[in-house]
This record gives C-alpha cells, sequence and structure tokens, in this order.
C-alpha cells in the first residue's frame, strides 16, 4: 500500500477498529453511535456552505463542528481501554448554545405552542434535518451509554443541539419573513393520580 493511501482494505469482512486498538463489527452500538455523530457533523457543514462565511451563525458553527470531532474520540474509545482520551468537553460549550439559544428565542415573536411542519426555504429546512439527526445520535449514545458509559457531558451537548437547530430553524424562517405551517396545538399529557 502506498503511503497516505486512506483505503487499508482491514475492514472488508465488516470489522472496524476502535480506540484502544480493539476491532468490533461495524454495526456495533460504538460505530453506530459515532457514524450518526460523524453525519451530523457532516450536515453542519453542508449547512454552512448555504451561508455566507460573514453570516452570524458560522463562528458558532465552527465551534460546534470542532467540537463534535473531539468527542467522537472520547466516544470511540471504550472506559477499559488503557489510554481513553480525556474529555475535551469544557462546560462552557453547552452554557454558550444555551445563551445562544436564550438569544435566538428574544428575536422571536412568539414562542411555538404548536408542532410545526419542517419547510420554509432550504437553510431552515436543512437546520430540521440536523435536528432530526442530532436526535437520532441521541438515541445511539444513549444506547451505547447502557453498554459502556458515555460522559454526561457528551449527552447533554449532543441534546441542546438539537434544541438549537430547532430554534435556527425558527429564527430564519422569521428573518426571511416565511410563515411557519403550523400542523397542530402542542397539548402535553398529563398523568393522572
Amino acid at each position: 500500500m502506498k503511503k497516505g493511501n486512506i483505503s487499508t482494505r482491514a475492514g472488508d469482512k465488516g470489522r472496524t477498529g476502535i480506540g484502544g486498538g480493539s476491532r468490533v463489527d461495524k454495526d456495533d452500538k460504538r460505530i453506530e453511535a459515532l457514524g450518526d455523530l460523524d453525519e451530523l457533523n457532516s450536515f453542519i457543514g453542508l449547512l454552512r456552505t448555504q451561508l455566507d462565511q460573514s453570516h452570524d451563525w458560522d463562528p458558532h458553527f465552527v465551534q460546534i463542528q470542532t467540537e463534535l470531532m473531539n468527542l467522537m474520540g472520547h466516544v470511540a474509545t471504550p472506559s477499559d481501554a488503557e489510554r481513553r482520551p480525556a474529555l475535551p468537553l469544557p462546560e462552557e460549550v453547552t452554557q454558550n448554545i444555551e445563551e445562544w439559544m436564550h438569544s435566538i428565542e428574544e428575536t422571536l415573536p412568539t414562542s411555538t405552542e404548536y408542532f410545526l411542519l419542517p419547510g420554509g426555504n432550504q437553510v431552515s429546512a436543512l437546520c430540521q434535518v440536523i435536528r432530526t439527526i442530532a436526535r437520532r445520535a441521541e438515541r445511539r449514545l444513549v444506547t451505547l451509554h447502557k453498554f459502556d458509559p458515555v460522559d454526561p457531558s457528551i449527552l447533554r451537548f449532543i441534546n441542546r443541539l438539537s434544541d438549537l437547530f430547532f430554534k435556527l430553524a425558527r429564527q430564519e424562517s422569521h428573518r426571511k419573513g416565511l410563515e411557519e405551517n403550523r400542523w397542530r396545538l402542542f397539548v402535553p399529557e398529563r398523568k393522572s393520580d
């Protein structure tokens, strides 16, 4: 094999390497979680291509993408591995997302009490796609967490991302003067005692 060739052929039989040096099936819980995180990061990159580099969202997206890359190294390594990378997710990263969401809410005319149909324009719809990928990544991380602990800060971060991209979809629609397509009123079910 030539130096620099990314194709190792080592995965041709359905197994792949993970942090710590062991190999697992390509449909392993850890690989499923990593695949969804990778997809999430890639779609954020796609969204960035739809925006000007001077767009006020872009610096936030660069930080989010960087943190996703960092935390994937942690997720890729089992907790019992001899050398698991230190968790690179500072607490302020999630706090920054929460503050950003709060500032977005202040720009919107009302908080929605309705389920909304995804759409609006390409950017708004892409935000909704990213929201759903973040939710799937979160589900895969929870599955992995039951098998091998995932740091709670990672679960919080991914959970906030899905909330963030819902708010960004609404902000984009509002900025462009697009009407939100309400499906039906959101009424939480109440448990009887």
